[in-house]
């Protein structure tokens, strides 16, 4: 079984076409010669007046040569800098071809062609030199990184040779494979000879201890491109080279199923159990596939966000840990690519639903929603982190950057795991628009979807086929399906199976509900994300702090959202406007929302009965929903009466109150006619209702939701129950004191403030509130380095609190420019002033500060 080659399918419009067309885009305009710079210019060769891509992909130091493992002056002697440059290039050359098969425009063979052919000549030129160890070496510095890594060499001396030269063969694998090049072939042949002869020259033990090194010793895909290397050409060496590039220890525990992933660098590891995966295809090791199956089950869904991101500042957390390991950093893209392989891989020897799954969430809210909604001449305007903290911003461009490298390919084969065949069947994973052409003949899919649930199949052939029709997990039990007029029997299952007779001109639809869905996060159930069918929902606000919402009175009998409208793609609900997650939009968003319901309510029907929580934060209604919402009327109903009875036995509910939800609850339209109001317990519930309590704050509070002075919060007694007995307050975990007035907060910070009151009978009811106090701005700073006749600036700022959210320079010929990477500028005959200002996530301001960079 294999899923149809990209040459196969071609998209049709779509939200998934928007995203592939701009990026096509750049694909045509875009200049080889700024690609080949770095590499030309490496090889003493005329760079034809090109500037390379810049950003991580741009020209060495001034001084620096393309140094042997043997002439390296060594470190704080040589004057190094973009020590990743040739990533970024492989990258472009894997999207023209890639292009090409998704297209057959022959202008993107026709780039594809030229880049080879220059990376052809740059080889040739190094290899005449003597320099280095192999006429097989490729790259855009010396051999010097390589020898270094060997001597264990860290990052910053170093960055990953060995995984800038995976994007290097992989490019010309891509270019091979997809526009049939064969001088393409030859180069990567000769690179890969190269890195045999070099990596299987190191000891063992001392190769694990280079692969252990974070980002230097880190290897992208080696393992892959060697195996792919040996699947072509046969040679044995290649595979041999390719098993050099494995983590022992790290494989061994994986294999194992032990969990191997707390603390380590995402996107060092998974392209490496995309190599496991080729490797297991040609060696039949199973402990290759047991690795990566095993490594799966402990990503998704127990460190995976809403739109199928992982990662925190590039490194994983612990298991099962999602709304506890929300950070500024979250969900790089470069992770998500690979996430995305492997999920093909996965299914194609598995057959389990549950990669296909993911690949709709990922590839549609991530993938697609990294990508602006832009045509650009010269950036992949694609996003590094896709965060999911509040009030995040996607920040697209990333010329040059690992992530602006795996957008490049990301957004120009869109079309890869919508349709999988084996002879007599055919599956359909992915409801994205498209023509297949299959050697049966074309089945053509129309559908809006995301935007509705209607698909619907023309079928091109006339033979005998099983049609496989993948049920997202939302909607199972609830589809629909027909060929013509005929309905066919969905059932409660995985996929709609239909085999039979097809004649070309037959007709296939499919019906999915949509319901708009509050998904938990799995270690908090009150925090959740708002999906609308298989799209993730971004609620628009400008605060950087939780937002919080209210939805008992929208909830259907099955937990879904009614209420809400669409309009142009934007969702309004629950007091807010929400966008979707593959918008490719630029506004402050937020994908979590805090559920918090201070009263009891059910559609349709309202018991005025308050949602007290217990000193853990149970509530009546937290615990009726967590579930996700009911089968049938009688599981809601039986749900209701436990947890009143649950609720009036811990002191949140009279008897009065418990009475008035039961009667509420047969009330509302989630009862659907059905009357049934169960008797309660004689001993169930006081006579008098609980107190019901609230925590206020006075203070300055910003739109970002953060109070940019300290504020003080005081306990507000709504209704005393049968009398108060006590009130007292908590402020992070710290000892319960009693409420004689406003409290300040002391500090800044993210404080939890808890209260609680005690009635005259003993009953104690609890409330807690977050408030966010940041009063101070970022420390900023600068930091310049000479490259000859430019320098490189970097801005640095720092806020603890808070967070940085931007920093900003100008100098006299620039507006204000938001970069937060290091940059470079030319210099001047005369010295140039640089102004800078940095902004924290609460809205605090530097002053503007100043750095002079010098004249020539």
């Amino acid at each position: 079984m294999t899923f149809s080659p990209l040459s196969d399918v071609r998209l049709h419009d779509g939200v998934h076409s928007r995203a592939q067309e701009q990026m096509l885009h750049l694909a045509r305009e875009y200049p080889v010669d700024r690609l080949l710079a770095v590499f030309r210019a490496n090889a003493g060769l005329d760079t034809r007046g090109a500037l390379p891509p810049g950003n991580w992909e741009d020209f060495g130091h001034g001084e620096e040569e393309p140094w042997s493992g043997s002439d390296y002056p060594g470190a704080g002697v040589a004057q190094t800098a973009s020590l990743l440059r040739g990533h970024y290039a492989g990258h472009f050359l894997s999207m023209l071809a890639i292009a090409y098969g998704s297209t057959d425009e022959l202008i993107f063979k026709d780039k594809s062609d030229e880049m080879v052919a220059g990376l052809a000549e740059v080889q040739q030129a190094l290899a005449a030199t003597g320099r280095f160890s192999h006429p097989g070496f490729l790259a855009a510095y010396g051999e010097w990184q390589f020898t270094r890594l060997e001597d264990l060499a860290p990052y910053g001396e170093i960055w990953a040779p060995w995984y800038t030269c995976h994007k290097i063969m992989a490019g010309l694998l891509d270019a091979y494979q997809h526009t049939g090049n064969k001088q393409a072939l030859d180069v990567v042949t000769r690179m890969g000879h190269w890195a045999a002869r070099s990596i299987l020259a190191v000891d063992p033990v001392q190769r694990q201890r280079m692969w252990s090194l974070y980002i230097a010793g880190e290897y992208g895909g080696m393992n892959e491109s060697l195996t792919v290397l040996h699947r072509i050409t046969g040679e044995q060496i290649f595979l041999d080279a390719a098993a050099a590039f494995e983590m022992d220890a790290w494989l061994a525990g994986a294999a194992a199923g032990h969990d191997v992933l707390d603390g380590m660098h995402a996107n060092q590891h998974l392209p490496m159990l995309v190599g496991h995966l080729t490797q297991y295809e040609v060696t039949g090791e199973r402990r290759y596939l047991d690795a990566v199956l095993n490594l799966w089950d402990q990503i998704v869904p127990g460190r995976t966000f809403a739109h199928g991101g992982t990662g925190e500042g590039e490194l994983w957390g612990p298991a099962g840990a999602v709304a506890r390991f929300i950070g500024r950093r979250n969900a790089e893209s470069c992770a998500t690519y690979n996430l995305l392989k492997i999920a093909r891989g996965l299914f194609t020897h598995t057959r389990d639903v549950k990669y296909p799954d993911y690949i709709e969430r990922a590839s549609l809210n991530h993938m697609v929603g990294s990508r602006a909604d832009v045509v650009s001449d010269h950036s992949p305007e694609v996003v590094y982190m896709y965060p999911v903290d509040p009030g995040a911003v996607r920040e697209y461009d990333n010329v040059g950057t690992c992530c602006g490298g795996t957008g490049l390919e990301s957004h120009v084969k869109h079309q890869e795991s919508i349709w999988y065949a084996e002879p007599g069947e055919l599956y359909v994973l992915q409801y994205v628009p498209s023509r297949l052409t299959w050697a049966d003949g074309d089945v053509v899919l129309q559908t809006r979807y995301p935007r509705d649930g209607e698909i619907t199949l023309t079928i091109g052939f006339t033979a005998t086929v099983t049609l496989h029709l993948r049920i997202p997990p939302w909607a199972r039990g609830r589809a629909g399906a027909r060929v013509g007029e005929e309905s066919q029997p969905a059932g409660d299952g995985e996929f709609v199976t239909i085999r039979r007779d097809w004649r070309a001109g037959d007709v296939v639809t499919l019906t999915l509900p949509m319901p708009l869905r509050l998904v938990p996060t799995p270690d908090d159930p009150a925090l959740v994300s708002l999906e609308l069918g298989p799209t993730v929902l971004l609620a628009r606000d400008d605060a950087t702090t939780t937002l919080s919402v209210a939805p008992a009175g929208a909830r259907l009998l099955d937990g879904s959202i009614t209420g809400f409208t669409v309009d142009d793609d934007l969702v309004t609900v629950l007091g807010h406007t929400f966008e979707p997650a593959w918008s490719g939009g630029d506004h402050r968003y937020h994908v979590y929302l805090r559920l918090d319901d201070a009263d009891i309510l059910f559609h349709g029907s309202d018991p005025g009965v308050p949602n007290r929580r217990d000193q853990d934060g149970w509530s009546f209604l937290g615990a009726l929903w967590a579930g996700g919402g009911y089968a049938t009327v009688g599981e809601f109903f039986g749900a209701v009466h436990q947890y009143v009875v649950q609720a009036a036995g811990k002191g949140l509910l009279s008897r009065a109150e418990a009475e008035a939800v039961l009667v509420a609850a047969s009330a509302s339209t989630l009862a659907d006619g059905v009357h049934v109001i169960a008797e309660l317990p004689p001993d169930v519930g006081a006579e008098s209702a609980a107190p019901v309590i609230r925590i206020d704050v006075t203070g300055e509070r910003a739109s970002s939701g953060w109070y940019t002075s300290l504020p003080s919060c005081s306990v507000t007694v709504v209704s005393p129950g049968p009398g108060i007995g006590s009130v007292e307050i908590t402020l992070d975990g710290a000892e319960w004191t009693p409420v004689e007035g406003p409290v300040a907060l002391p500090a800044d910070g993210r404080h939890l403030v808890r209260a609680r009151a005690t009635d005259v009978s003993g009953r104690i009811v609890h409330v807690s509130r977050e408030i966010d106090v940041d009063t101070a701005p970022p420390g900023a700073s600068a930091r310049v380095r000479s490259l000859g006749r430019s320098v490189e600036v970097t801005l640095d700022a720092v806020d603890d609190v808070s967070g940085v959210d931007r920093i900003q320079w100008r100098t006299a010929e620039t507006f204000w420019g938001v970069f937060q990477e290091p940059f470079t500028r030319a210099l001047h005959d005369d010295p140039q002033t640089l102004e800078f200002t940095a902004t924290d996530r609460a809205g605090n301001t530097t002053p503007v500060q100043t750095v002079t960079l010098p004249a020539l």
